[in-house]
């Protein structure tokens, strides 16, 4: 009995090792680490690998940029944050929660369980059609006992109920990551990133009214779009002193200013500006840091202090608590990696007291949960401060 089957080569038909799309997913984890030096890399591929980046360019996960530097494409971004959803996902339990629900009354989802007298301008859709029938059948019965049977059942204005429905709201919500040195140890930035795409994607799909916006800082803040997000990096250590103090004016820098530093007042007060020139009334920032203050800003100077000062933690709450007076809701999730760092755990409990905000503890492994609740929730979390 023949095992094998020979016939004539077919190029059309050649073996290929892998899809672009599983060649790409691969390529999906160094590229959240290692950000812009991955992509250098793919270009210094010798000869014979470079099948590999044509085959991505060919597909549309990376093109070229005028100057030929290779870019990962919106495609290719897309892919990534729907692979960082799914994954999200995966540790969640199966009955996610629904849409921003609140407790008045309005357009949107339905709730079969409360009904109430049709009104001039409902919907016809929202119509009970089992309490009108059982209203007309009341009625008709009684008219029955007065007057005699009749040969219809008909239906009138009265009798009509419609379905009471939830009010439905938008929410407009900045996320500050934090980029200081500290968060490039134990894959902390990675999955920061990761958690950030995949957030960024699911409000795409199920709350496109929403508005949402990245701000990463560190000694300064930028904001974050889709690929700026997919190639950051944490911010270089430059300096390694036990002690640190530097003061600089903000119109004339230095030539090098170590970036490294965590400036989460700046965060707050960009976070703030950006959020009040949003139309809604549900705003809130979601806030993932691994460290302390221990940078701030004093008028027009910007002062780097390490370890960190009870100055910079003092403006940096006193930011908090004026986005808090403009109905800013703030969620802080620290991620902590040493269970004895009891300096962090203080101030965000400081914090979350003095703004009546969220304080959110967790390792890098569960910053999902962390972010996604805070996110949904707003007002959820094992322990209450400022309350």
């Amino acid at each position: 009995m023949a095992l094998f089957e020979f016939q004539r080569f077919d190029s059309q038909h050649a073996f290929q090792s892998q899809a672009a799309e599983q060649a790409f997913d691969q390529l999906s984890e160094p590229l959240l680490e290692h950000g812009e030096w991955l992509l250098r890399q793919l270009q210094r591929l010798p000869e014979e690998d470079r099948w590999l980046v044509e085959q991505l360019i060919r597909e549309g996960y990376l093109s070229e940029d005028e100057r030929g530097r290779l870019i990962v494409t919106v495609k290719g971004i897309r892919r990534i944050a729907q692979k960082a959803l799914q994954e999200l996902f995966a540790v969640r339990r199966r009955d996610a929660p629904g849409r921003h629900e609140t407790p008045w009354r309005g357009s949107g989802e339905m709730q079969p369980e409360e009904t109430r007298p049709y009104q001039f301008g409902d919907a016809l859709s929202l119509i009970a059609a089992h309490e009108t029938l059982k209203n007309a059948l009341q009625r008709q019965a009684e008219e029955f006992r007065q007057s005699g049977p009749r040969p219809r059942l008909r239906l009138h204005e009265e009798d009509f109920v419609v379905h009471e429905t939830l009010q439905q709201s938008r929410c407009a919500t900045v996320v500050l990551l934090d980029m200081s040195g500290s968060m490039g140890r134990f894959g902390k930035f990675v999955q920061a990133k990761r958690v950030s795409l995949a957030l960024r994607e699911w409000i795409r799909q199920r709350y496109p009214e929403d508005w949402l916006e990245i701000i990463g800082f560190y000694t300064f803040t930028t904001p974050l779009h889709e690929r700026a997000l997919l190639l950051a990096t944490p911010k270089e250590v430059t300096i390694f002193d036990s002690r640190v103090y530097l003061r600089f004016p903000l119109d004339r820098p230095p030539r090098h200013v170590p970036e490294h530093f965590t400036n989460l007042q700046a965060g707050l007060r960009v976070a703030r500006q950006r959020l009040v020139r949003q139309g809604c009334a549900n705003r809130q920032i979601i806030c993932i840091t691994d460290g302390e203050p221990t940078a701030h800003i004093e008028g027009t100077e910007m002062v780097l202090l390490y370890p960190p000062a009870e100055k910079t933690a003092r403006l940096t709450i006193e930011e908090a608590v004026r986005c808090h007076r403009q109905g800013i809701h703030i969620s802080t999730v620290a991620l902590v990696d040493d269970p004895f760092y009891f300096g962090l755990t203080r101030f965000i409990q400081r914090l979350a007291a003095a703004c009546q905000g969220l304080a959110v503890y967790c390792s890098a492994d569960n910053l999902a949960t962390g972010v996604l609740e805070s996110f949904l929730t707003g007002r959820r979390f094992r322990r209450p401060w400022g309350r």
